[in-house]
């Protein structure tokens, strides 16, 4: 199985947060005492040094063409640490021109003026999880900052010359109806970031909300929600090239468009993970989750929680979980470089979901149709082994 070497990407991952929101499920932690921001940062680039060393012959001479800083909230880090990071990777792995350099914040950690020193440290991207901004709303997801603070903040980045700016929102909150969404929305475009998120509020295992759940719009209220919402941005110049995502012309995020098409990623920090096609075949790793763990394996072998190869009966449905959110779709030909499998491992599949409407009869084009975006789960679960 022979596969050619799509774009790559980094992801690094800060794993603090102020306090755990009760619907996340991600790898964060609220902050106790005063962490080690510094030596966490010598761990992620002693992380990379192992990593590169592990996948040279995978990535050797490979450009990086995207940053993202997730989290847990990037922003507690100083733009002196994110610079040091950022110079410590330009100094292992070549950049490519105007590389997308991405760091989530939180409207409630960032100081006065401190986006001007992110800017100097080489991040040309803010990403600000701001949710809503109906206080109500907000107090009810558990977020640290007011709609006041969140528009001030996107200002302040703006004004610091930051010109690519994403702002998350979700939808489909406690209580919340079509009227109140939609102001949301108008709120956000009122800022004119160049990117908008727009995702649905899910009960995830393990959190606060699964364990005790709040009053959510049902599923035709969502979806209703879903369909006005995206009618407005659109209509406001935000054009939809994903199934949460909208972008005015030309600003789509590369980084998770490289998820999407099923691009390689480094994953750097406490539970990141990777993803990295080579001589193997398409291999994943992901990094123990615990900051305490991660910082005591200083690099070593124990930083890794563990690595597979993605077994050839799996990569069908691990692609198209990527690539079918994408409204435009993928050349049909995109399968087979990014997989190393030929087209008659999906024939099967694509004709019956092609039978059911759910994927256009375009030979060329790996995309969904209207129907097919609104059963997207069931259009990916036709392609599990």
């Amino acid at each position: 199985m022979t596969t050619l070497s799509p774009p790559l990407s980094l992801y690094v991952h800060m794993p603090w947060c102020v306090r755990k929101c009760p619907y996340c499920d991600f790898n964060s932690h609220g902050v106790r005492g005063t962490p080690e921001y510094a030596t966490y940062v010598e761990t992620l680039l002693a992380d990379m040094d192992a990593d590169l060393h592990d996948f040279a012959e995978a990535i050797a001479g490979r450009p990086v063409h995207s940053v993202f800083f997730g989290g847990g909230t990037p922003s507690l880090f100083t733009p002196e640490l994110i610079g040091r990071f950022l110079d410590g990777a330009r100094e292992r792995l070549p950049f490519a021109p105007h590389a997308e350099v991405t760091l989530e914040t939180n409207p409630g950690t960032v100081e006065h003026g401190r986006f001007d020193g992110y800017l100097a440290a080489g991040v040309n991207r803010i990403s600000f999880g701001v949710q809503s901004f109906d206080n109500d709303k907000l107090h009810r997801l558990g977020r640290i900052h007011s709609a006041h603070e969140a528009a001030d903040a996107v200002r302040q980045a703006q004004d610091a010359g930051i010109d690519n700016i994403n702002v998350d929102l979700m939808y489909a909150l406690p209580e919340q109806d079509l009227a109140g969404a939609l102001d949301d929305v108008e709120k956000a475009m009122a800022l004119r970031p160049t990117h908008i998120s727009h995702y649905q509020l899910t009960l995830e295992p393990n959190t606060a909300f699964a364990a005790n759940p709040p009053p959510l719009p049902d599923d035709d209220a969502a979806w209703a929600i879903q369909e006005a919402c995206q009618d407005r941005l659109a209509a406001g110049g935000y054009g939809q090239y994903e199934v949460s995502a909208y972008a005015q012309p030309g600003r789509r995020c590369a980084h998770n468009l490289n998820y999407w098409r099923f691009g390689d990623y480094l994953g750097i920090g406490a539970g990141a993970h990777g993803k990295v096609s080579g001589p193997l075949g398409v291999q994943r790793r992901w990094k123990s989750r615990l900051p305490a763990a991660y910082l005591a394996a200083a690099g070593g072998p124990k930083r890794i929680g563990g690595d597979s190869i993605v077994a050839a009966g799996d990569l069908p449905f691990e692609y198209m979980l990527n690539a079918l959110r994408l409204i435009d779709g993928v050349p049909m030909a995109d399968f087979s470089e990014r997989t190393g499998l030929a087209p008659e491992a999906i024939a099967a599949a694509l004709a019956d979901c092609r039978r059911r409407g759910w994927i256009d009869e375009d030979a060329t084009t790996l995309r969904t149709t209207a129907l097919g975006q609104r059963f997207l789960n069931n259009v990916i679960e036709a392609f599990l082994a």
